[in-house]
């Protein structure tokens, strides 16, 4: 019988004149590190506390105090081109993603799905000898090609990921979302009364699948790239969540988008001199809104505040997990964001996202009956432009624009085996396509030149690493 040539056995006529080969474990080596990936949707520069914010987030500034905080880091202003080019180290554009995957265009760039001549980090690391793990929005596929009936090449347990479990639109209800398992679809396993909240289940799920791994094979890393559907609409939270928000926003946008303002000079994070982007247009000064305006607008926001402590607290229980294990100081955790904050909630905020992209605007005056429903089972609410501009603090512009406020996101890195400067800043200007190479230099791997039979794009970002130790140097972008 013909043997391939990578065989390194004999095959002789009998037993006796043959020689049996296993292929050798694959492996990336004893010190290998974990890595998570964890990525917010819509989320402003400012909105995290270690960013500038007054928003609850412990658990991430935990992270950044004890890690580095990037304060020049970029993304494409919307969802997929960002989520595609994280993935694979290249750009948007090259592997087919201009923008989000629910467009097919007939043209090789915006495809709706991620070019085969692209390998993703979880195609990297699995075939090199990570367990890898997806858990929340995907948004790396046609929508049309998202139902039970497949084809399934472009779902994320064909794209290099051992485990799914998540949603594969743009967003979902986070009582009621739109599951799926792997490669099938599933139902919550509890209601919105019964306490259920997609968050807390991505990541009972993420610590689930990193036991499986961790309890029969200890010696083998772990890649979970976790993507919530926070803080994307709908904002919604648990009530304790939302009590704990109530008041807490009642100052209005511009002297909060002030304070944010001031945070982030004193914390270095912006250089001095920097100056506030003008008022937006479309976004009045606070104290000229009408009363009905203004409570609509700080109870959209309570949610929104809600939300994100909620995601917080459950990074929390994420790491935590990860420390029980005793593998925190051996894990790489990046957070960050896929684009800055969201204008989709229109000057006023809306009880229902859709009615923005259906060009239904909601007055306050109509609204205000229902803000008991806000950031519950019955809203799928989006705050208005004004919260929007204060969370993108200190740029113009939001989610859609290729302006700062669009494309300008908080970025943590914690590792502490790797990092020494706890608590640093870095300016050095950085990229998304930059996460991948850096990945891939920490591990020690390179990203194939032909995978499958495919010639692969050459990667487009560069590595991040050098900053972890050179504070100073400047960028290795052409900038």
């Amino acid at each position: 019988m013909a043997i391939g040539s990578d065989y390194g056995g004999v095959i002789g006529r009998t037993h006796a004149e043959s020689t049996p080969w296993w292929p050798p474990a694959v492996h990336p080596g004893d010190d290998a590190p974990n890595v998570v990936v964890i990525l917010f949707d819509d989320l402003g520069f400012s909105h995290l506390n270690c960013f500038g914010s007054d928003m609850v987030t412990p658990n991430i500034d935990k992270l950044a105090s004890n890690g580095l905080r990037f304060s020049n880091f970029h993304v494409t202003p919307l969802c997929s081109p960002t989520r595609a080019a994280l993935l694979t180290g290249r750009n948007h554009h090259t592997v087919g993603m201009r923008s989000i995957a629910n467009f097919n265009t007939g043209y090789p760039h915006m495809t709706g799905r991620i070019s085969d001549h692209a390998t993703t980090m979880g195609e990297v690391l699995r075939d090199v000898g990570y367990t890898t793990f997806a858990l929340g929005k995907w948004h790396l596929c046609p929508m049309d090609e998202a139902s039970a009936a497949g084809p399934y090449d472009a779902w994320p347990l064909q794209r290099g990921f051992d485990r799914f479990y998540g949603f594969l639109d743009g967003e979902t209800d986070q009582f009621a979302p739109d599951l799926v398992y792997d490669n099938h679809r599933v139902d919550p396993s509890a209601t919105a009364a019964e306490g259920y909240h997609l968050s807390e289940d991505l990541v009972d799920k993420a610590i689930e699948f990193i036991h499986d791994t961790t309890s029969i094979r200890p010696d083998r890393p772990f890649f979970t790239y976790l993507a919530f559907g926070a803080t994307h609409a709908p904002h919604q939270a648990p009530e304790e969540y939302l009590a704990r928000h109530r008041g807490r926003y009642d100052e209005g946008w511009d002297v909060a988008r002030e304070r944010w303002f001031a945070k982030q000079i004193e914390q270095g994070l912006v250089p001095p001199d920097t100056e506030l982007a003008p008022r937006n247009p479309g976004v009045e000064p606070w104290d000229s809104l009408p009363e009905n305006q203004k409570k609509l607008a700080v109870a959209l926001q309570e949610a929104f505040g809600a939300f994100l402590e909620h995601t917080d607290a459950q990074i929390g229980r994420l790491v935590d997990a990860i420390d029980a294990l005793g593998q925190l100081d051996n894990t790489i955790i990046v957070v960050m964001a896929d684009n800055g904050a969201s204008q989709e909630g229109g000057p006023f905020g809306v009880l229902h996202e859709m009615k923005f992209f259906k060009f239904m605007i909601e007055t306050p005056d109509e609204a205000v009956d229902r803000i008991p429903e806000i950031g519950g089972p019955e809203s799928h609410s989006n705050y208005p432009w004004g919260w929007a501009q204060a969370g993108n603090t200190p740029f113009r512009w939001y989610k859609q624009n290729t302006h700062e406020g669009g494309v300008h996101v908080p970025f943590v890195v914690h590792w502490p085996a790797g990092i020494t400067d706890h608590g640093g800043i870095r300016n050095q200007f950085h990229y998304v396509t930059d996460v991948a190479p850096t990945i891939y230099e920490l591990i020690g791997v390179q990203a194939p030149e032909v995978y499958r039979g495919v010639e692969q794009y050459p990667i487009a970002g560069e590595s991040m690493a050098y900053a972890f130790t050179e504070p100073d140097t400047k960028t290795n972008h052409a900038v």
